[in-house]
């Protein structure tokens, strides 16, 4: 297995899906001699640290059984937030009509930075509302997008 958050993804949806938790997204950022692997679960009724625990726990099992990653890594589990991070095209899909940050790989518009409202996801495109003007991008220009909370009810 290749080292990516996709094939490790993979590897732990099933592990975290019996457990009862959503895999919400896995971040990995390495060097080259150091890993640093973050799993975000999410549940309807929330998620505690002993939740977080008991994922990792397993996780570090799997990776131990597995041994995906050639050099030493830290292994952190938590919840996304209220301020989530947006990973997937299902996460934009979520919250269409709430407010998201996002950073972008390269310039749309003379601009990385938005701030606004997710107006609309066609395909792989997503469109924003940032100051009464649309902005739309391709999701894999998308370096970072989060969820700014506000009262989501």
């Amino acid at each position: 297995m290749k080292l990516d958050s996709d094939g490790l993804e993979e590897l732990f949806e099933p592990v975290v899906q019996g457990l009862g938790f959503n895999l919400w997204g896995v971040q990995l950022r390495s060097s080259e001699n150091h890993a640093h692997v973050r799993i975000y679960i999410d549940h309807d009724d929330g998620i505690t640290v002993d939740n977080c625990s008991e994922v990792s726990h397993q996780l570090s099992g799997v990776l131990d059984v597995e041994d995906p990653i050639s050099v030493a890594y830290t292994l952190e589990v938590s919840s996304p937030g209220l301020d989530r991070p947006l990973m997937k095209l299902e996460h934009f899909k979520r919250y269409l009509g709430k407010e998201i940050k996002v950073r972008l790989g390269w310039a749309v518009q003379e601009r990385r930075n938005f701030l606004g409202i997710l107006t609309k996801l066609e395909e792989e495109n997503i469109t924003m509302t940032v100051d009464g003007e649309l902005v739309e991008f391709p999701f894999n220009a998308v370096k970072r997008a989060n969820l700014i909370y506000s009262d989501l009810k």
